[in-house]
């Protein structure tokens, strides 16, 4: 299959086959490919947290409305943003620059005061919803690198975040959680598999200028 009809064949799966598991290969593809999104600036402010631990999981089905893909799925992913963005951030991103790179710190100096400048512009508020935006698009690149390994993925925003954060410690890891993911492989009498992919029309969905 090419791109599209993978991205064809994907669907938010609703049930999931336990038994199922993803390979270590799997999962590390998933997970790299979700390393390499796009990014403003590069800069990532956010973390995935790969959730296996079945009491935990238990735990987390209980704050998304006893959804059964969190603890049945292969694994949950969470998206977590960083919770207070600070000019540090920005300073240990371009030593990983420069380290990465070998070229003096000094060289990113115009770059991160670009990238500061744009850190104090911020409010609690838009900084909250920017660095949740960047997780976004890394949920993106993992739902399409799933398509394109025939692995199920199912987006989710039905969660409480709150007590995501207080059952998996995250505020005191400095994150917040956004959105999650759970990844694995679609029962079998998941009927929403059979159902016709519903998205605008084209002539709709884009117009050329």
């Amino acid at each position: 299959m090419n791109i599209i009809e993978k991205l064809e064949w994907r669907y938010a799966v609703k049930k999931y086959d336990p038994a199922k598991k993803l390979t270590e290969a799997q999962l590390n593809n998933l997970i790299t490919a979700t390393r390499l999104s796009a990014s403003a600036y590069g800069l990532q402010p956010y973390k995935i947290l790969v959730i296996e631990n079945p009491a935990v999981r238990e735990k987390l089905r209980a704050a998304s409305y006893n959804q059964s893909q969190v603890t049945d799925a292969s694994q949950l992913i969470v998206f977590a943003r960083v919770a207070d963005l600070q000019e540090a951030h920005v300073d240990a991103y371009t030593q990983n620059i420069a380290a990465t790179r070998n070229i003096d710190h000094s060289m990113l100096d115009d770059f991160a005061a670009v990238m500061k400048g744009t850190v104090k512009r911020l409010d609690a508020g838009s900084a909250a919803a920017w660095t949740a935006k960047q997780a976004y698009l890394a949920l993106g690149f993992l739902l399409t690198a799933a398509a394109a390994e025939g692995i199920d993925a199912s987006p989710m925003e039905g969660f409480d975040p709150a007590q995501y954060d207080e059952i998996l410690g995250l505020k005191d890891k400095g994150l917040s959680a956004v959105v999650i993911a759970a990844v694995g492989f679609r029962a079998a009498d998941d009927q929403m598999q059979h159902a016709k992919k519903v998205r605008k029309p084209l002539e709709e969905f884009v117009e050329v200028i």
